[in-house]
């Protein structure tokens, strides 16, 4: 039983590793082609989530829903690149945190006028509903297999479409050198709104996902987003890869020392205050693991180079 009950812990580390990159990857990818600190990005994970649950409970359709949230938050993050962000990028990073933030309370009040104060709620699709057997007699969610193997496939497309695709190169162009490109003839504009709006859809798709495992709710958006910087300080800013490989060591980190780490001061401790310092310790633990890196690698494992 303990070892199933720590093969289930591993892979709920992955499940939430995986939904953390899919906030990461567009947060990075918005930060090293605009060199935006884009606090909002929360926001348009809420916006997702909030999508997929008033499409899925008005059709009855979990997809359906889940394209909705692509959509919205899509939307969403094109109108505002056009309309706020798009003043930005010469201003310096203060500018920059106060708009997003201010964005952040304006989506917040906006998405609670729209779906009210109450939490909604997302039924997993019968498709994925039920458990499958793990090794040590255990069985786990379908539907938390189903997110890693989504943020497996989002991963390898990502990697596809800036590594082989001409917009890909395009995106790969403008984290270099903006200028240059704009020069030949690429337009800039354009595509600093398709790459928002893509880091948008990707934290929608996050919301949307979880959803269904908690509920929907104004505001959920931001304990995620402060993850998601900490992926993207010890992947390396700019870098898909460094995303990847931040965010599953972030969820590993976090869920193996909520296990973990209770047990181990219970070797010494009453297992009352053992669960109580070691779930502090734990919860401080994904942030020393990146001091630790930052102070080796103050760059990041994988920082883009530019």
């Amino acid at each position: 039983m303990q070892t199933a009950l720590f093969i289930e812990q591993i892979l709920n580390g992955l499940q939430l590793g995986v939904m953390l990159f899919l906030m990461a990857a567009g947060l990075t990818l918005i930060f090293g082609v605009m060199g935006l600190i884009n606090l909002a990005h929360g926001s348009l994970y809420m916006v997702g989530a909030f999508a997929c649950a008033a499409v899925a409970g008005a059709t009855g359709s979990f997809w359906l829903g889940l394209a909705a949230s692509l959509a919205a938050a899509a939307a969403a993050g094109a109108l505002v690149e056009i309309l706020v962000i798009r003043r930005l990028y010469e201003r310096d990073h203060l500018d920059q945190v106060l708009a997003t933030f201010a964005l952040i309370l304006i989506l917040s009040e906006g998405t609670r006028w729209l779906f009210g104060s109450f939490p909604l709620y997302l039924d997993i699709p019968p498709l994925l509903q039920g458990t499958v057997p793990i090794p040590g007699g255990s069985r786990y969610q379908l539907y938390r297999l189903a997110i890693i193997g989504v943020g497996v496939a989002v991963a390898v497309g990502l990697f596809l479409l800036i590594s082989r695709t001409r917009l890909g190169m395009r995106i790969r162009a403008g984290e270099s050198d903006r200028e240059m490109i704009g020069a030949l003839g690429v337009d800039i504009r354009t595509l600093y709104t398709v790459v928002f709006a893509l880091g948008a859809a990707l934290a929608g798709l996050a919301g949307a996902m979880v959803g269904a495992l908690q509920s929907v709710q104004v505001g959920m958006g931001e304990p995620v987003l402060i993850l998601a910087f900490v992926v993207i300080v010890i992947g390396g800013i700019g870098s898909i890869k460094g995303a990847l490989v931040g965010a599953l060591l972030v969820g590993l980190t976090d869920t193996m020392g909520r296990f973990l780490l209770p047990q181990l001061f219970g070797v010494f401790m009453d297992p009352s205050r053992a669960g109580l310092v070691g779930g502090a310790v734990a919860s401080m633990l994904i942030y020393i693991v990146m001091a630790v890196i930052l102070a080796v690698r103050p760059q990041g494992l994988f920082a883009a180079k530019g």
